[in-house]
């Protein structure tokens, strides 16, 4: 009787999620063309600076590739309702990075789970002073997940000038993990004679976050892993600013996630 009544009141929900999320256009002899509904078209754009500085084409390109990317991965919500701004936020965040590879998937990611608040290692959310993560890329049994912090992900666009996306974050990091380690070195996104170079900014980079001579946040001097989420979260938020403080690397970055 439980199973039958959660069936029930799922579907009302889940409908719901799916209309506000696309709309359908006629039914041809070889499929359903799906478009990005106008409530999802507006929260981009409010939302989202790096959509809203696209040219009409590419931002209809974006909105194709944020329904094939919600269509692929489950996202649900643990302890919290997650909205269709969630749904938008974290779709975008995943495309940003790799908008520029057209055929891109995520092949080592199944499952989004979208906490509250910040989390700790033992993943709780709730009556306990260590939680200070926002996002967290599984490994071992929670291989193919991720969790997101709701309230992270809502900061990370909030300002779009700081630097600063958890979402974009985690994401890098699979992109890192497609080449089987996550070590701050996407090698299948680079040229073998930039790994060298990039490796060297990256401990120059550190060594000026260490000296306080580096505005790139001090978790990026955690490992290169994490330098080069760091430094990509900065990169998509305020390229402009991150060209002028750190003409070097941003040059690095433009080649390996292919950015004019």
């Amino acid at each position: 009787m439980l199973g039958k009544l959660f069936i029930v009141l799922l579907i009302p929900v889940t409908i719901y999620v799916v209309y506000y999320l696309l709309n359908r256009t006629a039914k041809n002899s070889k499929a359903i063309k799906r478009v990005l509904s106008d409530e999802g078209k507006e929260i981009l754009e409010k939302e989202v600076a790096y959509y809203r500085n696209l040219s009409t084409a590419d931002k209809a390109e974006f909105e194709t590739r944020c329904l094939k990317f919600l269509d692929t991965v489950k996202i649900e919500g643990v302890g919290v309702t997650v909205e269709l701004k969630d749904y938008m936020m974290i779709a975008a965040s995943a495309i940003i990075p790799i908008f520029a590879f057209k055929k891109w998937t995520y092949p080592n990611l199944t499952n989004i789970m979208v906490y509250p608040s910040q989390f700790n290692t033992a993943y709780e959310f709730e009556g306990h002073a260590d939680r200070n993560i926002m996002g967290m890329v599984g490994e071992g049994a929670m291989n193919g997940q991720m969790i997101l912090s709701k309230s992270a992900l809502e900061y990370g666009f909030k300002n779009p000038n700081d630097g600063q996306n958890t979402a974009i974050h985690e994401f890098v990091h699979l992109i890192d993990k497609t080449d089987g380690t996550v070590d701050g070195i996407p090698t299948h996104l680079m040229d073998k004679a930039s790994v060298i170079p990039f490796m060297n900014l990256i401990r120059e980079e550190i060594t000026k976050i260490k000296e306080n001579k580096s505005d790139i946040d001090v978790y990026g001097m955690t490992n290169p892993a994490e330098f080069f989420a760091v430094a990509s979260e900065y990169f998509f938020e305020n390229p402009a600013k991150f060209k002028t403080h750190h003409a070097e690397l941003y040059k690095a970055l433009s080649e390996i996630f292919e950015q004019s």
